[in-house]
């Protein structure tokens, strides 16, 4: 029997990859950068869009190649203008992303894993466990779909790695798809000021985000170790909360850039006035602002949102002390799109009815 040649996936080569295949077909150098363009700058779906190609190159492409777009697109549009996207991969799994806008800014919450390797408790997507780490296209992916959404005249402005999965523990995956988001000669040109990538505490990779150039934000959420491994266990497992703030001392700050450690409030758990008061002690000597995220509740979960009085305390106790801390707005609740919601509900946990609208892809 014949033996059955697995299309290549173009979207999912490197440039030195997209070089090589096209001398393969005996085509020049150039044809790599024609195909890159058409990939990520127009978001070429289908080998018939390249029309910088013969139609007998095309022919001759589409029985060798194809581009390994996501299957289908759906949104969930919540009442804040917030639109949740999910995207169902090649395996039939299913990931999310979502569009925050907030004034002239429109963000990208991008995932990284088809679930997640933590179980933080107060994570939807947690509760999923890891089903498997995402592929470099498929992380790009997100944002070609994601725009794919969008009019002519609206463009997305920032991309935070913050959605469902750990992005340092797939972090050759993320490289390689900020390397593609970054390209100015035929990726999408994205500054990295305008990335940020988040992490729970993988403490030993930190230095490794700092050579690709983007932001950093550190999912904190505790004031000492006991309280961090009760909220985190396979985070502080990783690494304790005192060789975190140790590796954050050392990451290799620009002038103009500062860390970001974000702090999700639980009621009557971490958001007491003792924590506020000791957490400016542990990020003392770190340039920094805090993000203060009040929970996000979703069905099932043992936590709760605080009052917004018990915030506004939080937040004052700390810029007494000297710390920038900002309130980060919850948007897209009501399609679970909000921090720390996204994910599969499990079936004995309860459930909400979310419809979605038309995709455009």
């Amino acid at each position: 029997m014949p033996t059955l040649t697995v299309p290549t996936n173009l979207l999912a080569l490197t440039e030195p990859q997209m070089v090589k295949f096209v001398r393969a077909q005996g085509w020049p150098n150039y044809r790599a950068g024609q195909i890159l363009r058409w990939l990520y700058r127009r978001r070429a779906r289908a080998i018939t869009e390249l029309t910088d190609l013969s139609s007998r190159d095309r022919s001759a492409l589409a029985d060798i190649a194809t581009i390994g777009r996501s299957l289908h697109c759906a949104v969930l549009p919540s009442e804040d203008g917030t639109r949740k996207l999910l995207l169902t991969l090649n395996d039939g799994l299913t990931i999310e992303s979502v569009l925050i806008p907030d004034d002239e800014r429109l963000t990208l919450c991008v995932s990284t894993q088809v679930g997640c390797m933590l179980d933080c408790g107060f994570c939807l997507t947690g509760m999923m466990g890891l089903k498997r780490n995402l592929k470099s296209h498929e992380i790009v992916d997100q944002v070609l779909s994601a725009q794919d959404q969008l009019p002519p005249d609206e463009r997305i402005t920032n991309l935070v790695f913050m959605g469902m999965g750990e992005p340092l523990a797939n972090l050759d995956a993320l490289s390689s798809a900020i390397t593609c988001l970054t390209n100015k000669s035929w990726g999408l040109g994205w500054s990295p000021r305008r990335i940020t990538v988040s992490t729970a505490g993988l403490a030993s990779r930190l230095k490794e985000v700092a050579t690709l150039g983007v932001n950093l934000a550190i999912s904190l959420n505790a004031t000492t170790e006991e309280e961090r491994r009760e909220l985190m266990p396979a985070a502080s497992e990783i690494a304790s909360l005192k060789s975190l703030l140790t590796a954050c001392r050392r990451y290799p700050l620009a002038p103009t850039r500062r860390l970001t450690f974000e702090y999700v409030l639980l009621a009557n758990v971490n958001d007491r006035p003792v924590d506020a008061q000791r957490l400016p002690t542990l990020l003392r000597g770190i340039k920094c602002k805090v993000n203060l995220i009040p929970f996000n509740e979703f069905p099932g979960s043992r936590f709760h949102r605080p009052t917004d009085h018990d915030v506004l305390r939080f937040q004052t106790t700390l810029r007494h002390a000297g710390i920038d801390a900002f309130v980060r707005k919850s948007r897209g609740r009501d399609v679970l799109g909000a921090c720390g919601q996204l994910g599969n509900l499990p079936a004995n946990r309860g459930s909400v009815t979310l419809t979605p609208i038309e995709s455009r892809c």
